[in-house]
């Protein structure tokens, strides 16, 4: 091998080391795009209904996250179990779809209700499981939405010595924890 063969073979890992963080960027870039549309198109949709609150735009892992706060009856805009927030959130992702022609998996939250909710039921996994672990009987929870039963699986997976499980079929698709 020749020293011009070497030299040119060597910026070759560099660029392969840098194609990571190139990916890391684009997606990166996406996301702070897609936060962005969906911001300006919440921000109509709150003037529209007259309701007042501060759009704040995040980036969590892989889904861009679009926060509402501060207004006053922003509960109206999440509903009794969260119906309104998840309705206004598949808007939010078919708006942006409709921009950038590529699926959202947005996530939207209202006056911090998803927050409260993924601690709520972040407790409540861990509870089951230490239940369950302590009486070695299978337990069935109330049937959720594919969001929250991913909050408790994490949360029972987080307990050694059980384990959980989706059962049924939508809407009425429960967690369902038990001894390993």
């Amino acid at each position: 091998m020749t020293d011009t063969e070497t030299q040119a073979e060597a910026p070759a890992p560099t660029t392969a080391e840098a194609a990571p963080a190139s990916k890391n960027d684009d997606l990166e870039e996406r996301l702070v795009a897609e936060g962005e549309i969906a911001g300006d198109y919440l921000e109509e949709l709150l003037d529209l209904l007259d309701f007042d609150g501060d759009i704040d735009l995040d980036v969590e892992g892989d889904r861009a996250v679009v926060s509402i706060d501060g207004g006053n009856d922003l509960s109206k805009l999440v509903g009794r179990k969260g119906e309104v927030l998840d309705a206004l959130q598949e808007l939010t992702r078919l708006a942006v779809h409709q921009k950038t022609g590529e699926r959202s998996r947005l996530m939207l939250d209202i006056a911090r209700w998803r927050r409260q909710r993924r601690d709520e039921l972040a407790a409540l996994g861990k509870k089951v499981a230490e239940r369950v672990l302590a009486s070695g009987e299978r337990e069935e929870l109330s049937p959720m939405t594919p969001f929250e039963r991913k909050i408790v699986h994490d949360a029972v997976a987080a307990v050694d010595g059980v384990h959980s499980e989706s059962e049924g079929v939508e809407p009425s698709r429960r967690v369902v924890v038990l001894l390993d």
